[in-house]
């Protein structure tokens, strides 16, 4: 049978698309190159995946899709694609989102709504918003603080009403700040990494002493996986890497192993940027199966290495 990946030529996407391929998988990868960063970085990422005989890549939006014809042979989809970015969300902007994480999510529940198709979507911590409640439970009432945060939430409503009205075997993943290899650029490691090894000034936005449930992306792509496979339909689930930890002590972490000093210009912080998160992920641990591995030293190594052999000059 046929797995597909809608948003594969972007971080998640791409690494997921590989681990399936890698796994003896056939693959149908979709992305519509939505321009919140360059298309070369999207490129890169396809660029191994295109060695694959099994790979088909299709260019194209979810609301566009031919679904009777690309959902041929499909038994499983993997809802990687959205319109990324807290801090670009606000004002005229939110249609963008409206259309690509909403509207596409709803075509493609429609679209495979009596089919025997499971979906593993792709959901995240900001629907959780600003709470004083840790560690986050998937019970907890979401309360997003960004339009962002709004649009993946009503892109999880859907999944859930689909499920229920319909029968639709969803799965949604709360993904608490996936990182590694093909991170987007305008994420902050991403940012981080780059600026103390290029020496330039790294905007910090606060005071550094928020903190965040950082998850290793190979550890996002396992939960991925053992979801398809394990996931109660209807379920939701907490994906966290089990590491709660502050900005400043990442960026303390990041100049030892990148032997150089950061130069840290601080900002005020941001609209829609969320204090703390922490992840409870039992309910992930005795359903799935799920247990992050990459501890955080290493996830970082790993980042970095890529980044000075993929981004750098």
């Amino acid at each position: 049978m046929i797995k597909m990946v809608t948003g594969a030529a972007g971080f998640v996407g791409s690494t997921l698309s590989q681990r399936l391929l890698e796994n003896g998988e056939e693959v149908i990868g979709i992305d519509c190159f939505l321009d919140y960063y360059p298309r070369e970085i999207k490129e890169k990422n396809l660029k191994p995946l295109r060695d694959y005989a099994s790979f088909r890549f299709v260019e194209k939006n979810i609301i566009d899709l031919d679904f009777p014809v690309i959902l041929e042979g499909v038994d499983g989809i993997y809802h990687q694609a959205a319109q990324a970015g807290v801090r670009t969300s606000w004002g005229d902007n939110f249609e963008i989102y409206t259309t690509n994480n909403i509207l596409a999510t709803q075509k493609l529940l429609d679209a495979i709504r009596n089919k025997p198709i499971r979906l593993v979507y792709a959901s995240s911590s900001s629907v959780y918003g600003e709470t004083g409640k840790f560690p986050m439970q998937e019970d907890d009432l979401p309360a997003p603080v960004s339009p962002y945060g709004v649009s993946k939430l009503a892109a999880e409503h859907l999944c859930r009403l689909y499920w229920r009205n319909f029968g639709v075997p969803t799965v949604s993943l709360r993904y608490f700040t996936v990182y590694g290899p093909r991170q987007r650029p305008d994420m902050a490691f991403h940012r981080f990494i780059k600026s103390i090894c290029n020496g330039h000034p790294l905007e910090l936005y606060g005071d550094g002493e928020q903190t965040r449930d950082f998850t290793f992306i190979d550890d996002a792509v396992d939960a991925n996986l053992l979801a398809m496979k394990k996931g109660a339909s209807g379920a939701i689930y907490n994906i966290g890497g089990g590491t709660r930890i502050s900005v400043n002590k990442v960026l303390e972490m990041m100049q030892s192993l990148l032997g150089k000093k950061a130069r840290i210009k601080y900002g005020a912080i941001q609209k829609g940027d969320v204090t703390h998160t922490f992840a409870d992920t039992t309910r992930a641990q005795n359903d799935l199966g799920f247990h992050p591995k990459t501890p955080m030293e290493e996830g970082l190594k790993k980042e970095a290495e890529w980044i000075r052999k993929n981004i750098l000059p």
